[in-house]
């Protein structure tokens, strides 16, 4: 069960690695380029049209916008953000075309800490936790062991009618 609650934690871990878009439209003067996220400076203007991801933090300088920030906040209603309001990596935009002014760099963007804290957040277990995780790996393959031959070896020596007497004294064992 272990080890299909890990599988399942990195499966959601990876999920988040998707909504950190990697390019970002860069507005230099009248152009607009696309260039890796990470090359970004801060105070830099970005352009990101409907239906695109945010790929860095940064205050809104054109009109309102309306994004989608359920993968942050895993809220269902899309929100409002004013001019030179707060908007964050991973939001959704799903209004027009908006400038962004940068204001951090991609490496302290909010979906990056988030990955951060994710993957090393079974680094930082205490001193206890990694006792139980060592103790649990014994423990629990020998007490259901126990409780199996409880449920089975009796039976044997009084009969198989008094299985499901036996069979309760196993799973009240466990």
């Amino acid at each position: 069960f272990q080890d299909y609650a890990v599988g399942r934690s990195r499966k959601s871990v990876a999920a988040l690695m998707d909504i950190r878009p990697d390019e970002a439209s860069v507005i230099t003067g009248d152009t607009v380029k696309t260039v890796y996220a990470g090359d970004v400076a801060v105070g830099s203007a970005i352009l990101v049209r409907p239906g695109q991801r945010v790929p860095l933090d940064g205050q809104l300088e054109s009109a309102d916008a309306v994004l989608d920030t359920s993968a942050l906040t895993g809220e269902s209603i899309p929100a409002r953000v004013t001019r030179q309001g707060e908007i964050y990596a991973g939001t959704v935009n799903l209004g027009q075309a908006i400038e962004i002014r940068v204001t951090k760099a991609y490496e302290d963007s909010t979906v990056s800490k988030i990955l951060d804290l994710v993957e090393n957040a079974a680094a930082k277990k205490s001193a206890p936790e990694r006792f139980i995780t060592r103790f649990a790996r014994w423990y629990t393959p020998a007490v259901v062991t126990l409780a199996v031959l409880l449920a089975l070896v009796p039976p044997f020596f009084y009969g198989w009618s008094t299985f499901s007497d036996w069979l309760h004294r196993a799973l009240t064992f466990l």
